[in-house]
């Protein structure tokens, strides 16, 4: 038997008679993206062209991909220089600091330099010929260039100081509140029942044209056997993200290298954590704190989360497969 996760509340208006199930799909932001609507009778918009569209506008924003995003440009500003934020990139990043705040830089939105260095970023990847490891003395002056390059955030102004040398890198925000856009955008059209997913992290609000809640399986860990059960949860008004050391990595030595670095070491997470899930309100958040609590490990993670009322659980490696360990949040979930 698996565990099955449901929301503490729930709204049990159906979606309006007439209405219709719909999807849409495509990619953005280097994977693919999918929506199921339950539609209201009469909406004439294209919704794949809206949806696309609204990823298309975080891209521009904060992509470090694109050589022309606002987010690119920053890292290529001078020392000094302050940047005018639109509400999506000041909302991330204002969020984004904010973790990196509350977990005492276990999370940090400005680790891009870490980030290419590992392979991990834009160009010189780990999976190209050529690539070799940091060295020690690498990371060594990677850190010492970000102990003194931190991004100011005016939130009055609504302006970010580029304080030279600071190198952003929002992927692993940016993509839920992508997730998160996608549902606003179809509230914005008053499609109230949804399931919208951007590279698995998922966003559920409503039902389906029959009630029932939008299922999904929680993401497990593919090299674990059969010996951890999968997770359901319904996503109702809720949003589910998991961080893993298993989606990109390459071995170093003895270890995995996993792209989740720890910014406090300048290494690769090294604490056995195979993934953290979060179940949380807005997809942002779920995407974030799984992240961060990868880099914090179970202990801490786990004091962490209990301490602010998060979702989460982990999977750990252990001799003989995976255990999971999960928060007094999530359990309250588990029916």
């Amino acid at each position: 038997m698996r565990d099955v996760l449901v929301p503490l509340e729930i709204d049990l208006a159906l979606p309006p008679p007439g209405s219709a199930l719909c999807t849409a799909a495509g990619h953005s932001m280097g994977t693919s993206w999918s929506a199921r609507m339950v539609v209201p009778a009469g909406t004439g918009a294209d919704l794949d062209a809206l949806l696309q569209r609204e990823l298309d506008e975080i891209v521009a924003q904060m992509s470090h991909w694109e050589q022309d995003s606002l987010l690119a440009r920053y890292n290529r500003a001078p020392a000094g220089s302050w940047h005018a934020l639109p509400p999506q990139f000041f909302d991330v990043i204002d969020f984004a600091l904010q973790v990196h705040e509350d977990t005492g830089g276990a999370y940090d939105p400005a680790a891009g330099a870490l980030v290419d260095l590992w392979g991990f970023g834009a160009q010189g990847r780990y999976d190209q010929a050529g690539f070799y490891a940091p060295s020690a003395q690498d990371v060594a002056a990677a850190m010492a260039r970000r102990a003194t390059a931190t991004p100011q955030l005016d939130r009055a102004g609504r302006r970010l100081l580029q304080p030279g040398g600071a190198v952003l890198d929002l992927s692993s925000v940016a993509k839920g509140h992508a997730v998160d856009r996608l549902g606003h955008c179809l509230a914005r059209l008053g499609i109230r029942h949804y399931l919208v997913e951007v590279g698995g992290e998922l966003r559920g609000a409503g039902v389906k044209p029959g009630g029932e809640p939008w299922w999904v399986e929680i993401e497990g860990v593919p090299d674990a056997g059969s010996q951890c059960k999968q997770a359901i949860v319904a996503l109702h008004g809720l949003a589910v993200a998991t961080s893993g050391d298993y989606r990109r990595y390459f071995h170093h030595g003895q270890r995995r290298a996993s792209h989740t670095l720890d910014p406090r070491t300048g290494q690769p997470i090294a604490n056995d954590v195979a993934s953290a899930t979060v179940v949380a309100p807005t997809c942002m958040a779920a995407d974030a704190l799984s992240t961060a609590l990868t880099v914090m490990g179970v202990e801490p993670g786990l004091a962490f989360a209990d301490a602010r009322g998060i979702a989460a659980r982990f999977l750990v490696r252990r001799a003989g497969g995976l255990v999971e360990t999960s928060t007094a949040a999530w359990r309250e979930l588990l029916q």
